[in-house]
């Protein structure tokens, strides 16, 4: 892997110690490794997950429904430990096919809906409760371009720069050179919007936020790559003002909590089955 260049064979294949930080959960085949049941609480959300960035998106919004008092909204939140597989038994892959965090299953109505991705479970929450997305016209409109731009620009922040400035096995500088340029790219998409704006769709907090935030947010406020410096962070001035305002949410910083399985003691929270458990 110290090679400068790299010759690709004619025919890939899969070496297993390959991939970094991940290598022992990465593999190019979908499926189930092991037989083992989800757990299932009383509340009419099952929420199965971890609190990464894609995973707080949701834990956010239920704990805003739950702030406006919409008691329908309340969840169980079962801690997903990714680095040990979990995300490969066969329960969590019949709600997710795909293996990834967050996975939801909705048991408020006669049938029970699976939902993925997390963008997905955004927009059937808002819409199930009707907040925080506009339910027609240019304002929804604003909000789902937003909402969208998250899924197609994240990756590029999460699985390329910080794989390859956090995570890979050894530094190079092209690919950090290449996605350093895009995340800052980026970054200045959202300064230049923010500018103008209090929240990223306009005036009002909505799930784009809430999407943007735990990416964007976290990287602005140091807590991400541990990149602020090496990205100039405090340039965007916009942005961090933004992610301050998001951050003193009571709901966000709840949200946040919720099946965080390291840091302080005093900031996890491995399950979530009341508001009692924040006390």
């Amino acid at each position: 892997m110290s090679d400068t260049t790299y010759t690709p064979p004619k025919v890939w294949t899969w070496e297993t110690e390959n991939g970094g930080n991940f290598a022992n959960i990465n593999r190019p085949i979908a499926g189930a490794t092991h037989d083992k049941a989800l757990p299932v609480g009383e509340h009419p959300f099952q929420l199965y997950s971890l609190a990464t960035p894609n995973g707080v998106k949701v834990t956010i919004l239920f704990e805003e429904l739950l702030e406006l008092g919409i008691t329908e909204a309340e969840y169980d939140a079962w801690l997903i430990r990714i680095t040990e597989g979990d995300q490969f038994s066969s329960g969590f892959v019949g709600v997710n096919p795909n293996s990834k965090i967050p996975a939801l299953v909705d048991r408020s109505g006669d049938t029970e809906i699976n939902i993925f991705e997390s963008g997905s479970m955004l927009v059937h929450l808002a819409e199930k409760f009707g907040k925080f997305l506009p339910a027609s016209g240019p304002e929804r409109t604003e909000v789902m371009n937003w909402l969208f731009w998250q899924m197609g620009s994240a990756p590029f922040l999460g699985g390329g720069f910080g794989h390859f400035y956090a995570y890979a096995p050894e530094k190079f500088e092209y690919p950090i050179n290449r996605y350093a340029m895009e995340v800052k790219r980026q970054l200045d998409v959202l300064d230049r919007t923010l500018a103008t704006r209090k929240f990223i769709a306009g005036e009002d907090y909505t799930i784009a936020d809430m999407a943007i935030w735990p990416w964007y947010g976290a990287l602005v406020r140091g807590l991400l790559y541990n990149a602020a410096e090496f990205l100039s962070v405090n340039d965007y001035k916009n942005v961090k003002r933004w992610a301050d305002d998001i951050a003193a949410r009571p709901a966000v910083k709840r949200g946040i909590r919720v099946n965080k399985a390291w840091g302080d003691e005093d900031t996890q929270m491995h399950e979530r089955h009341s508001a009692a458990d924040f006390d």
